[in-house]
């Protein structure tokens, strides 16, 4: 992508058009991975085996944690260098994606490192029992202990290229990477194959972030010179305005994430109280409601650097369409979703596992949290534009809000009100409040990119009637 079809996507071309060209590449990403997660499920799912399935499920905390070091580097990153665009300052972005990705690298493997040092620790705080500790542990060193680099660089990368309007080719090495795990799934999985069980996914997932790793680093070295993505060592540097800009939205982003690992965690070991079949249910249930999730989340993602760029430039009035445009889309097929798994909830969960007791407590979790679902729309959506034009502050705000005075109180006391079934309804109870301060917070930011616009006009008024004065002979 040229420098002038990159400024026509952000600056002239029909909104429609470029949320489209941004999200829907996005989108289908965020899908693919969804079907990955879905094919762990279904394929674990069809040993039968409630362990094997509890595993994956005790699990997801750690590698949702990973989405912390993506948030830090991958969304804050991307969010300065949108910026930067914003105002031609190209070599602000070289300097900024380096300076991601090398962060990353390191603070993936420190990650790993810790987790397999401090092993069993971790396992007890999962909630593991003494029946899931030694799946869970296989299943961790193939997607942790190894798999922590090229998971995490893998998705800071593709936020990096993002992040100049190349959604297309951030998705096709996301959804390599995806695509291939879905293929090496059953043969790593099922017993006509290696027979891995829940661990064999855990390897295929390796192998396809791997791939995945690969392809966007043959992408950037074919394309250097063409792009304003870099990671050339030599650029790196720790320049105080860069790290202070990455860590004002890329630190509240992160610790968004953790709050969402303990948020996970605490569910996780309120769900095991209850025995392996509760758990096994509650880990399907999540993975078919990240489907519409991932969609919004994917509509979201995609048009942070058309907002970034146009907040930045002063076109406030390119900005709030762009949102209000995306806003519609997202909230109306989410609304459709929501109807769907509610009424269907029972033969959706069916699908991944036969044994009664979990269709049973199934059906109830995905009825709760489907509920909440048009809420976390609005939600995310907002903190995707936060991160998007630097609000780090609010976005840290609504994080806290979310997990530490909202959804882990309510976990609680549903818990105790309704012993089991109440947890799936702690979601609908955060984002119904987070939804509305939502919509308030996003009018007050459109006020002030309106003022900003208004000083920038005024500011390029007074410089072009200074320079038409400075050529009067």
């Amino acid at each position: 992508m040229t420098k002038a079809s990159k400024t026509e996507l952000f600056e002239t071309m029909p909104i429609p058009k470029a949320v489209a060209k941004l999200s829907v590449p996005t989108v289908l990403s965020t899908l693919i991975m969804v079907l990955y997660n879905l094919a762990d499920t279904y394929f674990v799912g069809a040993l039968n085996d409630p362990v094997e399935s509890a595993a994956v499920t005790l699990a997801a905390p750690v590698l949702l944690a990973f989405n912390a070091v993506i948030n830090l580097f991958g969304v804050g990153c991307s969010s300065y260098m949108s910026r930067a665009l914003g105002i031609k300052d190209y070599e602000t972005v070289k300097r900024t994606s380096v300076y991601g990705f090398y962060c990353a690298l390191c603070f993936s493997l420190l990650y790993s490192l810790g987790c397999a040092v401090f092993q069993s620790p971790l396992l007890r705080l999962l909630g593991a029992a003494e029946e899931t500790v030694s799946a869970t542990s296989r299943y961790m060193f193939w997607t942790v202990v190894l798999g922590a680099a090229p998971s995490i660089l893998n998705l800071v990368l593709a936020n990096l290229i993002r992040s100049e309007g190349e959604s297309l080719h951030a998705s096709i090495g996301t959804i390599s990477g995806c695509l291939l795990n879905v293929v090496l799934d059953p043969v790593f999985i099922m017993p006509w194959g290696l027979g891995m069980g829940a661990s064999g996914a855990g390897c295929a997932t390796f192998i396809s972030n791997c791939v995945a790793c690969a392809y966007f680093l043959i992408f950037l070295f074919v394309r250097r010179g063409k792009t304003f993505v870099s990671i050339d060592p030599r650029k790196f540097r720790f320049d105080k305005k860069i790290i202070s800009s990455v860590a004002a939205v890329g630190v509240p982003a992160a610790v968004q994430n953790l709050l969402n690992v303990t948020g996970m965690t605490v569910l996780n070991n309120f769900t095991s109280a209850y025995g392996t079949d509760a758990v096994a249910a509650m880990g399907i249930t999540h993975k078919i409601n990240m489907v519409p999730m991932y969609i919004s989340m994917g509509l979201g993602q995609g048009i942070m650097p058309l907002v970034g760029y146009n907040y930045s430039s002063g076109n406030s009035e390119r900005m709030k369409k762009a949102i209000t445009f995306t806003a519609k889309l997202s909230v109306g097929f989410i609304v459709i979703a929501t109807a769907l798994y509610y009424f269907f909830a029972g033969p959706m969960i069916s699908l991944f596992m036969k044994t009664e007791s979990i269709v049973s407590y199934g059906t109830d979790f995905l009825r709760g949290f489907c509920l909440g679902l048009p809420f976390l729309c609005v939600d995310f959506l907002a903190v995707g534009i936060f991160q998007a034009v630097g609000m780090g502050k609010e976005s840290f705000l609504f994080a806290v809000l979310r997990k530490v005075a909202l959804e882990i109180p309510a976990l609680y006391i549903l818990n105790k009100i309704w012993p089991l079934y109440g947890l799936s309804y702690s979601q609908l109870c955060a984002e119904l409040v987070l939804a509305v301060a939502a919509v308030f917070v996003l009018k007050k930011l459109f006020r002030r990119a309106d003022e900003r616009a208004a000083e920038m006009a005024s500011k390029a008024a007074e410089a072009e009637a200074e320079g038409s004065r400075s050529e009067i002979p």
